[in-house]
């Protein structure tokens, strides 16, 4: 059966990138993007969601994103947003480090430090952020090629070092994060070993400095302050959890196999270490190398040991995808999502693998999938493009360019939205909840075309944006 039957949907799947938000992707080495992982992105909500807890915060309203870029960086955004280098995740000895820098960056999200900094009342600043909140919007909705245009790669994230702190307002984050820690009965010296493993970032040049210590100024005044409270503190020696140890260890495993060349993971995970960490970054290394059959090998092995891993059946669902064997992958795809029953990029993951039978009778299934993801997130632009696939597989044209409409708005695309929602509507009874939703569409998009044409016609922005 012919699934693309219509010009623009084929359009749509050139545009479309495969697995994009539904397991591990990185982007090319050059380009800097948004990296969207199961493991990773819950292993790092373990992390942080007490230390949002105790700054009083609440866990589901802050959103935590994993930048890839191999340089060691964190930074936090208006719209309580945590921003996580994969460089600084790798960089970390201990899962205590990482929580630590976690905690500082909460305290300067409880701390107001974002609203108060003298850069918010600058144009330029202004007009930055704006440009990257636009990209950023494109990428996290799934959009990558759209986002990146709009970022103009590593340079955009880069100009968010705009956002330093004050060192007042450095010493009153490492005081909350203390706080935080010492709340959730765990010690601070991560954060103290963090700074003294880059102390000499505080005597080097600005411009050789990593972007972390550029925007968050080192002193070794600040490190003696906090070392104090900690020494005084009853949890100053509490250690990480053999649990919380191997996680980050399995989590920086996957990090180096999708981010390191494989010759760099067969030097470091060599064939005689048959840890669980060295098989997991060696399964993703043999499959970048296209050895399907060593991949599988790995990580049936680490199947074998924990038949009960969620993660496991969902990296192997990914390389069977990923090597043009869709069928294939529903099994493990279909048993990763039985271990993890809520995870909307597990359920997408699976939507896209029974899509491959180009069997009709799958379509209800893979429908009901992509519409569960949905609610749990909304603004997957690659969801809403699966979701116009499968309708027009169906013949509901009209709900295809509903979906369509819904893939254009989450990124932003309000010409484009306002467009599909239009056709839609010319289709679509009254009576249906898409067609209430397409006039929403309609006015949002109406709106925030006039605004941005009133935009154009006012000063030129201070950023200019480069697309690759």
């Amino acid at each position: 059966m012919n699934t693309l039957s219509k010009p623009w949907l084929s359009s749509l799947r050139a545009l479309a990138i495969a697995f994009l938000c539904v397991a591990f992707n990185a982007a090319q080495a050059n380009a800097q993007s948004l990296l969207r992982d199961t493991e990773i992105e819950e292993t790092l909500r373990e992390f942080t969601d007490p230390i949002l807890r105790a700054g009083g915060l609440t866990p589901s309203s802050v959103d935590i994103y994993i930048v890839n870029d191999s340089s060691l960086n964190a930074f936090v955004t208006r719209g309580q947003n945590i921003f996580l280098h994969s460089g600084l995740i790798l960089r970390a000895d201990t899962p205590n480090q990482l929580k630590g820098v976690i905690a500082h960056e909460t305290g300067h999200i409880t701390g107001g430090h974002i609203v108060r900094s003298d850069y918010g009342n600058r144009s330029a600043y202004g007009a930055m952020l704006i440009a990257a909140g636009i990209g950023l919007a494109a990428i996290l909705a799934g959009e990558a090629e759209a986002g990146a245009l709009v970022l103009g790669g590593s340079q955009q994230f880069g100009a968010l070092e705009a956002l330093s702190y004050s060192r007042v307002n450095e010493s009153a984050a490492d005081q909350y994060a203390f706080e935080y820690m010492d709340r959730t009965g765990q010690s601070s010296a991560g954060l103290i070993q963090f700074f003294e493993k880059f102390r000499a970032q505080e005597v080097i040049s600005q411009a050789r400095r990593y972007p972390y210590f550029r925007g968050h100024p080192l002193s070794s005044d600040r490190i003696g302050a906090l070392r104090e409270r900690v020494r005084d503190s009853e949890h100053s020696d509490k250690k990480d959890t053999d649990e919380e140890i191997h996680k980050l260890k399995m989590v920086q495993a996957k990090l180096r196999g999708f981010l390191d060349g494989p010759a760099q993971i067969y030097g470091r995970f060599p064939k005689e270490d048959q840890s669980q960490p060295a098989r997991y970054a060696r399964a993703v290394a043999n499959f970048k190398q296209a050895d399907l059959k060593n991949a599988i090998k790995e990580i049936d092995s680490l199947i074998e040991e924990e038949p009960q891993n969620p993660y496991f059946h969902e990296l192997k669902a990914q390389i069977l995808y990923e090597s043009g064997q869709g069928v294939e992958s529903i099994a493990p795809a279909r048993r990763a999502l039985e271990l993890k029953p809520d995870s909307a990029l597990l359920q997408i993951a699976l939507a896209q693998a029974i899509l491959e039978t180009r069997d009709s009778g799958d379509y209800s299934k893979a429908q009901d999938l992509i519409k569960s993801a949905l609610r749990s997130e909304p603004t997957n632009s690659f969801a809403w493009y699966l979701l116009a696939d499968i309708y027009e597989r169906q013949g509901e044209t009209s709900l295809a360019k509903y979906a369509t409409a819904e893939r254009f708005y989450a990124v932003g695309n309000m010409q484009s939205a306002r467009s599909f929602a239009q056709r839609a509507q010319e289709e679509l009874s009254r009576t249906l909840p898409q067609w209430r939703r397409a006039s929403d569409i309609i006015i949002v998009a109406d709106t925030q075309i006039i605004k941005k044409n009133g935009r154009n016609r006012g000063p030129k922005p201070l950023v200019s944006l480069r697309s690759r």
